[in-house]
């Protein structure tokens, strides 16, 4: 092997080095802010992305915290919680039919988003008022829920993230009807 290849090789191990090593520098702040993360596939050199983020109801299930049905209550919250958030702007427009113009959506399907949205405004209240509108339930729900952080990853600490996680158990109990 000539003395250019050599030094080409030692230049793409050292880079691969400094990646693994900034990747596992990421992964170990994020786990220390309470980020949990599973790694798919056995084999790297089989995994096309060897780690994927851990919701926090996810979490809480394989570690045993919450049952079955909690988590359910859990994720139908959870799907109220994505729903009714404001994520997409509707667009302003000076035409009088706004899919003529190829820049927004056609009005029957502004129409169809605006009725699942407020459907689902409504769930989410009702979920809200089966927790009493109580302060502490409603953020643990919208933050390990609806916003899919782990307990510690949305309190800061250890010592908030259980107690956060004892309301969350009750807020989801109180959802479920247990």
């Amino acid at each position: 092997m000539d003395e250019r290849l050599r030094a080409e090789l030692h230049a793409r191990r050292a880079e691969a080095r400094a990646v693994a090593e900034g990747v596992e520098e990421t992964l170990g702040l994020e786990r220390r802010r309470g980020a949990a993360f599973t790694m798919e596939g056995e084999d790297a050199a089989h995994r096309q992305r060897p780690y994927r983020r851990q919701p926090g109801l996810d979490w809480l299930a394989r570690k045993g915290r919450i049952t079955e049905n909690q988590k359910a209550a859990g994720l139908r919250y959870r799907d109220a919680f994505i729903i009714a958030q404001p994520t997409v702007a509707i667009g302003s427009t000076l035409e009088v039919q706004p899919s003529m113009g190829g820049g927004g959506l056609a009005l029957t399907s502004l129409i169809a988003r605006a009725g699942r949205r407020q459907a689902a405004e409504a769930k989410l209240a009702l979920y809200r008022r089966q927790l009493s509108d109580h302060p502490a339930l409603v953020a643990a729900c919208d933050l390990v829920c609806g916003r899919e952080l782990t307990p510690r990853e949305a309190a800061g600490g250890e010592r908030e993230g259980l107690r956060l996680e004892a309301q969350l158990v009750v807020a989801l109990d109180l959802l479920a009807g247990a």
